[in-house]
């Protein structure tokens, strides 16, 4: 639960950053930024979730399938499964999702909130590079949402991930500590609204 707290703090001070409308154009290499993708092979969290003043707790996995489709699936430590989910590209999939979280609005959030994280669905059509100080943002639009990956001026290190329209963000994600391509430590936050994830990876878990 602390690593959860801890990375809530840490986003909330990220989310008061000065709105995108005072970021300027910059001309600087777009590809860059695919060298941060994650490359999950399989994955098991610790998983806690926070969302509305409930509270859930349990193990997800992300695992890279052999059609190199991503699964995601969570579920509490007795097994009792909350959500399954794939993405292929821009193509996603329910297969399965607990009654009670199975609504438009839920399904729509986490569908958009780990896209971000995945970073598999990169359209550069449209896409542009603002920046703001030692900052620079990569922004891919995607209708009326914007997909912002903020790294420091030579795109070495990924900073945080931001999901919002063109002028403020509504939620922030970090990805760090990676391990052969795979992430730690992951964090989601919401600004609208009181909702956030924390996975912190487990290292015992036996590729199947």
């Amino acid at each position: 639960m602390r690593y959860l707290l801890s990375i809530s703090c840490l986003l909330w001070l990220f989310s008061c950053s000065a709105p995108y409308k005072k970021l300027q154009k910059s001309k600087d290499d777009m590809s860059c930024v695919q060298s941060f993708r994650p490359v999950f092979s399989a994955a098991l969290y610790n998983t806690q979730v926070n969302v509305v003043g409930k509270h859930l707790s349990g193990l997800l996995i992300i695992k890279t399938m052999p059609d190199s489709s991503i699964r995601i699936v969570f579920s509490n430590e007795a097994g009792f499964k909350f959500f399954d989910f794939g993405f292929a590209g821009k193509n996603f999939t329910v297969y399965y999702i607990y009654k009670d979280m199975n609504k438009k609005p839920v399904i729509k959030t986490l569908r958009k909130d780990f896209q971000l994280v995945l970073m598999n669905n990169l359209d550069v059509t449209g896409a542009y590079i603002l920046k703001k100080d030692s900052l620079r943002y990569y922004t891919f639009p995607d209708g009326k949402d914007h997909y912002y990956y903020i790294t420091d001026s030579s795109c070495r290190s990924m900073v945080r991930m931001e999901r919002g329209s063109n002028k403020k963000p509504v939620m922030t994600a970090i990805a760090q500590d990676f391990n052969q391509g795979i992430p730690d430590t992951i964090g989601i936050t919401h600004t609208n609204f009181n909702f956030e994830i924390g996975l912190k990876r487990i290292y015992n878990y036996a590729e199947k």
